[in-house]
């Protein structure tokens, strides 16, 4: 969030390149089933799973929509979470689905260089985080968005579904033991469209072939 103090910038010695962004590494989103978005995101959408974590409280699953990009999910194995389900564009103040955003830098110095660059910018950040698969930095928008910078220290390219230091969910949902055990996924969730909001949230629809 931003400070009330306001921050002079020296530009004296002050490196000015700015940082070499890559898109967005991952957009974090929330889900209360975490199979059922296995199977619609590979699946239905082909956004192959690429890397997995769980602790004792969440899973967090990575499906790759472009190079080094990808859309990964939260599920909360120790806490309750309000759902919804609202048309796009249409204003709800409950809307809270979303995690965090992270981008997407193409190796560690890159990730270093930012973190000076926000620290010489008097704005807080973690040191860097090694997750594996990927390592990062953490620090907030003025509007207190939740804000992540990464890079990929592993393939993305690499196949199977048990590359060792990707896949770290030792207790994967259904859906990925699917591929795990046979290569492919069985069953898919439907989907409705929504017209209007639905603040009880989404109930998966009936698994199709």
């Amino acid at each position: 969030m931003s400070s009330d103090r306001p921050t002079e910038i020296a530009d004296e010695g002050r490196d000015r390149t700015p940082p070499a962004w890559m898109g967005i590494n991952h957009l974090a989103l929330i889900t209360t089933d975490m199979d059922a978005t296995t199977r619609f995101w590979h699946e239905v959408l082909g956004a192959e799973i690429v890397a997995t974590v769980a602790t004792d409280d969440f899973k967090h699953y990575f499906f790759r929509i472009g190079e080094a990009q990808t859309i990964a999910f939260f599920q909360y194995l120790n806490a309750s979470v309000d759902t919804f389900a609202k048309p796009a564009g249409v204003p709800y103040a409950a809307a809270s689905q979303f995690d965090h955003l992270a981008l997407g830098l193409p190796s560690e110095e890159a990730l270093e260089s930012l973190r000076q660059r926000l620290m010489d910018h008097d704005c807080e950040v973690t040191e860097v985080v090694d997750h594996g698969f990927l390592r990062s930095i953490y620090f907030s928008d003025p509007t207190g968005i939740a804000l992540e910078a990464s890079w990929w220290t592993t393939d993305l390219d690499v196949d199977g579904y048990e590359v060792p230091d990707r896949f770290l969910d030792p207790d994967p949902v259904p859906a990925l033991r699917e591929l795990l055990d046979g290569g492919a996924i069985s069953q898919t969730p439907s989907t409705v469209l929504v017209d209007e909001i639905i603040a009880a949230g989404i109930v998966p629809g009936p698994t199709g072939a």
